[in-house]
């Protein structure tokens, strides 16, 4: 069974109801279709200190969170648009994914090269595809391996006020986006679980 992790990355705390966690669900019950059991941390739920450390002292929420990113398959980075950027939460979230690039496991290899990534965004304003690329840079140089079309987006009508979660139903171009990236993400996760990156030359 692979596991799957959605860092959630709304500036909306718990229980307030989110567009980023309602597409992120529903790419988690996509790849649920797929063989993988997944997991949402509600990053701005927990103190997560500043910084670009994998632990930055007393009261941090990261080191825990890391753990769970590390017991994970596949890393589901969800974010709202907020002017034309991903949230702040979720650029503190690549900044503290930062100190994975000098980690290696027992065989010298990046630590979480072995792990998949899949992007989802949503925003009444358009900005999608940048931060989509702006998420993939980040999470392919700590070491995470993107999928082919390993995004997925909803961008609602320009200076209205829709929201994902105020649609009626899910546009079907939007669920199909997820269901492709799903099933990609999940074969890219098996294919390195059974057959690991190579270590480096002794």
């Amino acid at each position: 069974m692979l596991r799957a992790l959605v860092l959630n990355c709304t500036l909306k705390p718990s229980p307030a109801e989110s567009s980023t966690d309602l597409l992120a669900q529903q790419v988690l019950d996509a790849l649920a279709r797929h063989g993988a059991q997944g997991e949402t941390v509600r990053v701005v739920d927990h103190d997560v200190k500043p910084g670009v450390e994998a632990d930055m002292g007393d009261g941090d929420a990261w080191p825990a969170i890391r753990e769970r990113v590390l017991a994970s398959d596949i890393v589901v980075f969800a974010t709202p648009t907020w002017v034309g950027h991903m949230s702040s939460v979720a650029q503190r979230v690549i900044e503290r994914l930062d100190a994975e690039i000098s980690e290696t496991d027992d065989e010298g290899r990046p630590l979480l090269a072995g792990k998949v990534a899949v992007v989802a965004v949503v925003g009444n304003e358009d900005g999608a595809h940048a931060v989509i690329a702006d998420a993939f840079q980040g999470l392919n140089d700590v070491g995470f391996t993107i999928p082919s079309q390993g995004g997925v987006y909803w961008n609602g009508e320009a200076m209205h006020t829709t929201d994902y979660k105020d649609l009626d139903e899910t546009p079907e171009t939007v669920a199909t986006t997820t269901e492709t990236l799903a099933r990609h993400a999940a074969h890219l996760a098996t294919l390195l679980r059974e057959r690991p990156f190579p270590a480096p030359a002794a």
